[in-house]
Parts: structure tokens; sequence; C-alpha cells
């Protein structure tokens, strides 16, 4: 993505935390006539052999899985917390207004999981994720119909090649900083999640 030097987040750290706070994400590659096939789904972040993992699956019927076998690199994009910046935050008014957000590319080498027990592990690292509590239901499912359940989806691990982390709060014009934080303290959870961004980053004090 574009990313100029300003925005352009220093080691992985941030890229890490924005997709474990964010992670539906777009999974992108191209399909057999060279077009890009976008799939919108939760990825869960893992390590395995030192290198950070994103484990996900889509439906048996999604030819989407068929493109990553064929063609293993992809790309995944997630989005962050982002909203409008008002040209108010200035001190002058020879200004114009812009988007603040953040970010994150992840590049990606996919391996297709086929083993049921091994895929069964996957979504229960997913299912971790948002609804612990519902590990215990799935078990406690006859096995024919979990058995079904699996045949119908298709699991995957995306090996992170390359990170780009974008965080884009206006850090290289200092004279908007106050207002701008004290603007989204005020707003939408989004506007409010920017405002603490610009705090960890050291933009403002807390």
């Amino acid at each position: 993505m574009y990313l100029p030097t300003q925005f352009r987040a220093k080691g992985e750290a941030h890229a890490l935390a924005l997709m474990r706070a964010h992670p539906f994400a777009n999974l992108i590659s191209v399909d057999d006539d060279g077009f890009p096939c976008v799939t919108h789904m939760p990825l869960h972040l893992t390590q395995e052999n030192q290198s950070h993992v994103l484990l996900g699956h889509c439906a048996k019927a999604n030819p989407h899985w068929r493109y990553l076998q064929t063609r293993p690199q992809a790309l995944v994009t997630f989005m962050g917390p982002h909203a409008y910046m008002s040209p108010k935050v200035y001190p002058d008014l020879t200004r114009v207004p812009t988007w603040s957000y953040l970010a994150v590319h992840a590049k990606v080498e996919a391996t297709l999981v086929e083993d049921a027990q091994a895929k069964d592990r996957l979504l229960k690292q997913l299912i971790g994720d948002h609804e612990p509590i519902y590990a215990a239901q799935w078990r406690g499912l006859a096995k024919d119909y979990q058995h079904k359940m699996l045949n119908g989806i298709v699991a995957f691990k995306l090996r992170i090649t390359e990170l780009q982390c974008k965080l884009k709060l206006n850090q290289h014009r200092p004279e908007s900083h106050t207002a701008m934080h004290a603007a989204y303290t005020q707003g939408t959870p989004d506007e409010q999640a920017l405002a603490a961004w610009m705090v960890k980053l050291g933009m403002v004090q807390p």
C-alpha cells in the first residue's frame, strides 16, 4: 500500500496488536482469469516455527480455496479504527479535511489444512477468540454432525512473509494534535480508539 514514512509503524508490535484487536479481514488473491478475488473472514493470529501465521477457513463451495491451492501467495488486509478528521483541529483556516485510519497489510503463503483433527483444532482456536464456552457445546454434538460440518469447510494456514502497518494520524501536523485528540475523545467508539492510539504513539499526553 501507499505508505509515507510519517505513517509507517516501526517494528511489528503495532501490526500484531491491530490484527488481534480487529480480526475480521479481507483475504485477497487472484482467480483463474487473473481477476482479484476477495473473501471476508475472521482470522486467528498465532505463531509456528518462529513465523506469524493466520488461521482461517471458508465454505467448500467458495472457490477461493482452490485459488490458494494453485497460487499460494495472497494478501490479507485488516482495518482498525478510522474516522473523519475536520480541518477545525488546525489553528488556521487554510487547511483541508482528511481521514484518519489504522491498517495492516500482510503478504502470506497459504497451506490447506486437510486432516480432520488438525482442522478441528484450528476451528477451536478461532472459537476461542470469540466464544470459548462454545467449545464444550461443539464437543457435545453428534459425531456425524461434526463430520458433516467439517466437510463443509476448507481450513488453511496463512504464513506471513511481509507486514506493512499504516498509522495515519496526522503525525506530521503537530499543531493539530491537541485539538484533534480532544475532538476524538468526545466522539464515536472509533474516534475514541484513535484518541487512545494518539496517546500510545506519544503524540499527546494522556
